[in-house]
């Protein structure tokens, strides 16, 4: 079973989350807010999204590496694993 299926409901609550963060940005930039308050939202979101990124991350690095059931198992978790951070640094 997949970690993320196992954490399934936890995943979906911090994307609920960050979706209404994203909608506060959405009203402040509807009610014309100030760039400064905008600009706080986004840094906000960005944070959100980089924890929930950090956490899967972290959980296919301990799932699908360190306690991959094969090496054939532990370089593929690995090589995605790269290919995710080589797209996310971009």
């Amino acid at each position: 079973m997949s970690h993320t299926i196992q954490q399934k409901d936890k995943l979906i609550a911090r994307v609920r989350r960050i979706r209404g963060q994203l909608d506060g940005i959405e009203r402040a930039l509807e009610g014309e807010a100030g760039c400064g308050e905008i600009m706080r939202q986004l840094a906000s979101v960005r944070g959100a999204l980089g924890g929930l990124t950090a956490e899967v991350m972290e959980d296919h690095l301990r799932h699908h590496v360190i306690a991959a059931e094969t090496k054939a198992d532990c370089l593929q978790g690995g090589e995605e694993l790269i290919e995710v951070i080589r797209t996310y640094l971009k």
